[in-house]
């Protein structure tokens, strides 16, 4: 499981013009699910995207996790995260879980972070999103569960 972490001062995800998350302060999780990966992956990666030290402190050091300040996630899947563009010009997805085992594990994850009292906001899996955020930093992190 793969995840793009953006530290944002505002987000919104919308499908078809419709908002279906928005959030002020916290993170923006791009989320990628490979074939291979199970629900220790996502416990991991949530686990570890929570209790990151990337907001500041009163001394402006990076020092404080998403619900020390009391932010929200945003979480949008995104299979193009398993792109291999190592041949051609491209993407090859053949690592990307099917939709039907993507879907359940990207739940997995969200249902995982709502039960550490995060507001947790997220796009709707499968759907053409358009995402808008103000990267606050800029603060952007790639986090990947096979990489532990």
């Amino acid at each position: 499981m793969k995840a793009v972490v953006q530290r944002v001062s505002s987000a919104a995800v919308t499908v078809a013009g419709e908002t279906t998350g928005r959030i002020r302060q916290g993170l923006v999780i791009l989320l990628g699910v490979a074939h291979d990966d199970t629900p220790q992956d996502a416990i991991y990666l949530s686990d570890k995207i929570l209790n990151l030290r990337i907001f500041e402190d009163a001394e402006e050091k990076m020092n404080l996790s998403v619900g020390a300040v009391g932010g929200s996630l945003l979480i949008v899947s995104q299979f193009t995260l398993l792109a291999d563009c190592r041949k051609g010009r491209r993407p090859s997805f053949v690592k990307a879980a099917r939709p039907e085992s993507a879907e359940k594990l990207y739940t997995f994850f969200i249902e995982r972070v709502r039960c550490e009292n995060i507001p947790v906001e997220a796009g709707c899996f499968g759907a053409h999103m358009a995402v808008s955020l103000v990267n606050d930093g800029p603060v952007t992190i790639i986090i990947d569960s096979k990489e532990r």
